[in-house]
């Protein structure tokens, strides 16, 4: 039965995942991507189709995500920066607010050694102290180490990293829902950030087999014929099998919560480019990049299986939350949202540059770290961003209009 008083403040969970773009999915059309689960929960949601990352890079997202501001107001610039501990998070927001507040997974704020590997044990292992923990009343996770298996977890209850067996989403679900069953005296607010689907793509993924890499469908804008093509397929293959496994932990956690009286958020830090317009990663400011799935289930307000095409940015998303925590409307009143890459990452495969623009349902205008265009995109006509309109004549008005603005 339907929550009837809205003035009850309602339980809320983000499921954040890592490098999920925002075509990869069921319900989007892609017919690569076996999500069952978060189709259903797309059927009782929002789905918000022009939602964005401001910046697509896990620090520098994250940030945004937790404090509401974007870069360098949210105290990350750098890839290697930590979150400062004095800037306040949506957990504090909401726990002034009366809720519990809990994160699971993948925290990609703390200290990070540079020497250190990017996947394995080591960075796994690391420690982030409490007073660097974003001030939740429970945390319980990682910094970073891309484990999809066998993750290594400390925290709150775990005061040394310590192994536990299985697959990462698998562990950290069933983490979740233990810690949210126990909640009774107050509402809650609980962060789940999972890894998948980040590489390694060649990590198991549970109980899923691979789909063989020349099965899979392409997008337009993937180069044909040659080793981009090859990467492409063979990557793509891992990652859909994390997305196919992810989904069915994500299910997992859908049915062990009660949908009336909990807002469920699911969405991703970033996307990846898998082999469009011949690139791979992230911080590249195109389509598969930075735009990103994000789904709001929310019965309480009727709205079910509804399309919005409201411009928004994860950085709107704990304005969006204190909103339902006090029972009132949130407006999007934009008509763009702003994305960046504040400086130059120089790890491999990323982008090779810093760049600033903005993305509205129709157009998306990037530019250089020195003001100069990079690209412009109509993108009602052009989803694919095939036809870059920056030497065009005809819109070198608008350009430099947006520029301005910029």
């Amino acid at each position: 039965m339907l929550q009837s008083n809205l003035s009850i403040q309602p339980n809320i969970i983000w499921i954040v995942t890592t490098q999920w773009r925002y075509s990869a999915l069921g319900y989007r059309g892609d017919v690569n991507a076996q999500t069952p689960w978060l189709d259903e929960l797309a059927e009782l949601a929002t789905d918000y189709i022009q939602a964005v990352t401001p910046h697509p890079m896990g620090p520098q997202a994250r940030a945004s995500l937790l404090t509401g501001k974007l870069s360098p107001g949210s105290g990350v610039t750098d890839y290697w920066d930590c979150l400062p501990k004095e800037h306040k998070t949506i957990a504090h927001a909401l726990r002034d607010r009366g809720y519990v507040t809990g994160f699971f997974g993948k925290w990609h704020l703390g200290n990070r050694a540079k020497s250190d590997p990017f996947v394995g044990e080591k960075m796994a292992k690391s420690t982030v102290p409490p007073d660097s923990r974003g001030g939740f009343d429970l945390w319980e996770g990682f910094e970073s180490g891309f484990l999809l298996n066998d993750p290594w977890l400390h925290g709150s209850r775990i005061p040394h990293p310590t192994l536990f067996k299985g697959y990462q989403a698998d562990v950290l679900v069933q983490r979740t829902l233990e810690w949210t069953s126990g909640v009774s005296h107050a509402p809650f607010f609980c962060i789940l950030s999972l890894e998948a689907p980040h590489p390694p793509y060649g990590a198991p993924a549970l109980n899923v087999e691979r789909p063989s890499p020349g099965s899979l469908l392409l997008q337009p804008n993937v180069p044909l014929g040659g080793s981009v093509e090859q990467q492409a397929r063979h990557e793509l293959s891992g990652y859909y099998a994390h997305i196919q496994a992810t989904d069915r932990c994500i299910g997992k956690l859908i049915t062990g919560i009660n949908l009336n009286s909990t807002i469920v958020v699911f969405t991703s830090v970033h996307g990846d480019m898998h082999g469009s317009h011949g690139v791979f990663r992230k911080a590249w400011p195109y389509e598969e990049s930075v735009r990103i799935p994000l789904l709001v289930s929310n019965l309480r307000s009727g709205d079910h299986a509804k399309r919005s095409e409201w411009p928004l940015s994860l950085a709107d998303l704990p304005h969006m939350t204190l909103a339902w925590a006090e029972g009132r409307e949130w407006q999007c009143l934009r008509d763009s949202a702003l994305i960046s890459m504040p400086v130059r990452t120089t790890i491999p495969l990323q982008c090779d540059r810093s760049w600033r623009g903005f993305r509205s349902p129709r157009h998306k205008l990037i530019l250089n770290a020195d003001g100069s265009p990079w690209l412009y995109f109509d993108l009602e006509k052009d989803p694919f961003e095939l036809n870059n309109l920056v030497e065009e004549p005809s819109a070198a008005a608008e350009i430099a209009r947006a520029s301005q603005l910029l």
